[in-house]
């Protein structure tokens, strides 16, 4: 049984791949930024959370 995505979530989650496909419209290079750039933010992000959670400010 698939999983039901609540409206929000899926708002989101068509808008990041309408991105994706606006990008792949203007090349492999473009697209290859937006990857490694995509990446670099789940990175830091993942960081920062992995130290507020280690302080008790996250869940």
């Amino acid at each position: 049984m698939s999983r039901e995505w609540s409206p929000r979530s899926q708002l989101y989650r068509d808008a990041r791949v309408m991105g994706n496909l606006e990008v792949l419209s203007q090349g492999p290079v473009a697209y290859g930024r937006r990857y490694a750039r995509r990446k670099a933010y789940a990175r830091s992000n993942a960081l920062t959370h992995s130290v507020l959670r280690s302080l008790g400010l996250s869940r």
